[in-house]
């Protein structure tokens, strides 16, 4: 004979879950915690590793897959476990705010690879507030005629808004492209020189 189990109420389910947190981290068995942080371009999916802050993702690129991708490419024990990306959130709190014009963060930069982690190694050197064109970033990454390779790279940035793609701009001060859509860049831009 079974006995139907009872249900389990909301704050059990989040103490379970904090205790499962805590015991994989504590047997090293969380190779990826992640959290959700709510900002003016939308949600952001933010995940680290032990090494550093691994990835920024616009929620709307699909939860699911940004954890497939994180899953495959390092690893499938994941966890959403917010407090390893305590100092993160804190710092893009107050870059939205219009408190932090740089991030002090510990970065992995395992997702970006060849060309591309050249590129993205080069955006932190464009100044908040100022942008620089695809051009002038393959000039800096030292393939001047791969503009079009750029713009690839600034497409997969593993970690927009905290490595600043949204500050590459077209040749003609076009926009351009952003991984969270031309309105996610506006805003990015337009907060920069606001401040």
């Amino acid at each position: 004979m079974t006995f139907p189990m009872p249900p389990v109420s909301t704050p059990d389910l989040a103490w379970l879950h904090q205790r499962l947190t805590i015991d994989a981290e504590a047997a090293g068995l969380l190779d990826v915690a992640y959290r959700i942080l709510d900002t003016p371009v939308g949600p952001l999916l933010l995940a680290a590793t032990e090494a550093g802050l691994v990835r920024v993702a616009y929620v709307v690129d699909g939860l699911d897959d940004v954890l497939g991708e994180l899953a495959a490419r390092i690893s499938p024990r994941i966890l959403e476990s917010p407090a390893r990306l305590d100092t993160a959130a804190a710092q893009l709190d107050e870059y939205f705010e219009g408190a932090r014009s740089s991030f002090d963060l510990p970065l992995d930069l395992r997702l970006a690879t060849g060309f591309r982690r050249d590129v993205i190694t080069h955006l932190p050197d464009i100044a908040y507030g100022h942008t620089a064109s695809y051009a002038e970033v393959a000039a800096a990454a030292g393939s001047p005629r791969a503009v079009r390779a750029v713009g690839t790279a600034c497409a997969k940035n593993p970690l927009p808004v905290v490595i600043p793609c949204h500050r590459v701009v077209r040749s003609d001060g076009g926009i351009g492209q952003y991984a969270g859509g031309v309105d996610a860049k506006r805003i990015l831009l337009s907060l920069e020189t606001a401040a």
